[in-house]
């Protein structure tokens, strides 16, 4: 299975305006609504006002790489469970070459504040979470955008580190267990041969142990609670379970009904089902 970080997701929907400054969450929102001129406003205030944290950057990045996978029409249930669709090198669109600029000085932004703050102090645990993100994304963004499946496998694995290293200084950062879960269950996946020449950290290539950590996440997480189950369904519908990919895009959908794919593959896994609309 190849790696999607669909990035991280409010689990609720908080008040926008007034005197209340604008928040992550506020921009995770509006990302999921697919609505990305908002995401980069609200994060264009937040880091404003918070010009040496990491973390709005990678969130950034994060909103341009769902943009173009979203443009690219990367997202669909259909692309995501097809392996040879993800290793076909023509795609009906080309990369945006002025998204992957904007892309790329992200990633870069999150690694200089991110850097300064873990030389100060190695264990910075925001720091850690946000490179986590950033080589995440740049992970999707090489695998499913540019198509190099395998070069992002060293990118995937910085990933992990940044996470292991988070999970060891604190267990309960639960938002990490997506990157280990999802590492564990895509190494899970990789043919032996694969396996034997990319070693990851604290992997040992469980599928099923991998889907146990993701529904860790998908219970206790905060940004990527919502993300842990998209990663789950996704996973069920690729290990022909139908039924159970449906009850996570229900409740994805009834928490974010203003998000148009949630929509979509619901009505498509129903109609399969044979699920009456509501």
């Amino acid at each position: 299975m190849r790696r999607l970080w669909v990035l991280a997701l409010a689990t609720c929907l908080p008040a926008l305006g007034g005197d209340n400054p604008p928040s992550i969450d506020d921009a995770l929102v509006r990302l999921y609504d697919f609505n990305f001129p908002a995401t980069h406003e609200i994060l264009n205030q937040y880091i404003g006002a918070h010009p040496g944290d990491p973390l709005p950057h990678a969130f950034r990045a994060s909103a341009y790489l769902f943009s173009e996978l979203d443009r690219m029409s990367i997202l669909e249930a259909e692309f995501l469970i097809d392996d040879q669709k993800i290793a076909e090198k023509k795609r009906p669109l080309p990369p945006d070459p002025a998204v992957r600029a904007e892309f790329l000085k992200a990633i870069e932004e999150v690694q200089k504040r991110a850097d300064s703050l873990l030389k100060a102090n190695p264990d910075d645990r925001n720091a850690l979470f946000s490179m986590c993100i950033a080589q995440g994304v740049a992970t999707d963004y090489m695998a499913l955008v540019e198509k190099k499946q395998l070069s992002s496998l060293s990118l995937a694995k910085r990933s992990n580190n940044y996470a292991q290293r988070l999970l060891k200084l604190d267990p309960k950062f639960y938002d990490a267990y997506v990157t280990a879960g999802l590492t564990e269950y895509m190494v899970g996946s990789l043919p032996f041969f694969v396996r034997w020449f990319v070693r990851f950290d604290n992997v040992s290539g469980s599928k099923e142990r991998g889907k146990e950590i993701l529904e860790l996440a998908a219970r206790e997480g905060h940004y990527f609670k919502a993300f842990a189950k998209i990663l789950l369904g996704i996973i069920d519908l690729r290990e022909k379970k139908p039924q159970e990919a449906q009850k996570l895009l229900a409740e994805l959908a009834h928490d974010h009904p203003s998000n148009p794919l949630f929509r979509k593959e619901l009505a498509k896994l129903n109609s399969r089902l044979g699920i009456a609309a509501n």
